[in-house]
């Protein structure tokens, strides 16, 4: 492991946790949420796998257990939902940190089970590619079930300054070089929790609660949920896109079809309910 391939990809996580956090901020938590989920890490991620498999069989193989990977996360994302409104807490940073804590200990509850899971699939030889596309359609289902009963998802109403925006970039970025080191470091089940670890979806939701508020942050998870789909739907379609297209044209055609098939629909849909709710 080079000190390259740690900075690199944290850099780039911190790009991309700042990228999401002003979306959501900006346009609200359907319009942001959709565009935070946008795949991005996926992309170079899926490239270095392509490059450095011994075969495009194990190229697929890989991609197919993204959508496992996305669940966990996914799974991790309601949890942010679903538990504030239960904490018998007053107080942002008792709120916060337990929080935090509880989040952390679902998710990997949850991740080594699944890690886990896959593994011994993957040791019977069972097609990851097949598995992974019944995941994708369950955290689709997830997603927009998440989205019925939905809080309002308003934009954040509060200005924030640059040492904000650049401090919740530095913690995505910290929090993937960490797994990075882990992963590389560590054993199969370490290196297969932490290759999913949800470090921009836990500096979104941070960053979100502690500078527009619990309201905006819980607004958004729905929207993130459904349309995190579109990362496992990247991962899928490169599976076949990179092998015949090439690495340059086949991620830009995964890219568009997985935006065409999942976002764009997600926000059409997430757009009408909007429209037709009783106010």
């Amino acid at each position: 492991m080079t000190i390259a391939g740690v900075i690199v990809p944290a850099l780039f996580a911190g790009l991309v946790a700042i990228a999401v956090t002003v979306a959501i901020e900006r346009f609200g938590g359907r319009v942001g949420g959709l565009l935070g989920t946008l795949p991005t890490t996926i992309v170079p991620a899926a490239l270095g796998i392509y490059a450095n498999s011994d075969n495009v069989d194990a190229f697929v193989q890989s991609m197919g257990a993204v959508p496992a990977g996305m669940l966990i996360d996914i799974w991790f994302l309601y949890l942010w939902r679903w538990l504030p409104p239960r904490l018998p807490l007053d107080g942002l940073g008792s709120r916060l940190s337990a929080m935090i804590v509880l989040s952390l200990l679902g998710w990997s509850a949850v991740a080594g089970i699944v890690v886990i899971g896959m593994d011994q699939l993957r040791s019977v030889g069972v097609d990851l590619l097949m598995v992974g596309v019944g995941v994708a359609v369950m955290s689709l289902i997830m997603g927009a079930a998440a989205c019925l009963r939905a809080p309002p998802a308003p934009s954040g109403s509060r200005s924030v300054g640059l040492s904000t925006v650049l401090a919740r970039g530095l913690l995505a970025a910290v929090a993937i070089g960490v797994a990075v080191t882990l992963a590389a470091v560590g054993g199969p089940l370490a290196a297969g929790m932490a290759s999913v670890f949800p470090a921009i979806f836990l500096t979104t939701m941070v960053s979100l609660w502690l500078s527009q508020g619990e309201a905006v942050q819980a607004g958004a998870v729905g929207p993130m949920m459904l349309g995190a789909s579109s990362v496992s739907a990247y991962a899928l379609l490169c599976a076949w896109s990179l092998p015949a297209l090439g690495a340059a044209l086949g991620s830009a055609v995964a890219w568009v079809l997985a935006v065409v098939t999942v976002t764009v629909p997600a926000w059409w849909w997430l757009g009408r309910r909007t429209k037709t709710a009783p106010r």
